[in-house]
Order: C-alpha cells, then sequence, then structure tokens
C-alpha cells in the first residue's frame, strides 16, 4: 500500500473572513460574513433553548422549512434584515459597529 504524504507545505493567512480568503468580492464577503454570524447566533439560541424546528418555527413566525435553511447555514436564502427580524423574535438584540 502506497503511503500518503499528509505533511502541510504551504498555509495561507486569513484575513478574518472566511468568504474573503474564498474569493468573494469584498463587498459580498462582508454581507456573508454578517449573515453567517446572524445565522450561528439563531442556531445557537435554538441550541440553547432546546427547541425542534416546528417550535422554532412557531416563535420566528417563520415556516418550519425556514429554521431548517438557517440550521444549515444557506446564507443565499436570507436578507440580512430577515435574520435580524427573526433574532429580535427570539429576545435577542442586534447592534451593529462600524470599524
Amino acid at each position: 500500500m502506497e503511503k500518503v504524504d499528509t505533511t502541510i507545505t504551504h498555509i495561507t493567512p486569513s484575513d478574518g473572513n472566511v468568504f474573503a480568503d474564498l474569493g468573494f468580492a469584498p463587498e459580498e464577503a462582508a454581507k456573508l460574513k454578517i449573515k453567517a454570524q446572524l445565522m450561528i447566533q439563531l442556531g445557537e439560541w435554538i441550541k440553547e433553548e432546546n427547541l425542534k424546528q416546528d417550535d422554532a418555527a412557531r416563535l420566528l413566525q417563520v415556516s418550519r422549512p425556514r429554521v431548517s435553511d438557517v440550521v444549515r447555514g444557506k446564507t443565499n436564502k436570507f436578507t440580512i434584515d430577515a435574520l435580524v427580524d427573526m433574532l429580535e423574535r427570539a429576545g435577542k438584540h442586534v447592534t451593529v459597529q462600524v470599524a
């Protein structure tokens, strides 16, 4: 059996935004990062509250498939506004900080 070389030969430094690292345009990478952060917060709330997707959907006032899309990280299916609305319904308050 042939041995596979698994040594790391190159590491690309990250700029703190995985979407930029993947080659997205800076504007798109910034929006995707924000959406991902909001979706992570929603997913963590669902987990912390030990909610089933049906229960989360009722509380967030969205369909169960929308909750599934959040949990699966399907950023292309959401606007930032929609995610902020869901977080507010979950009792989470979103603030914005510009650097």
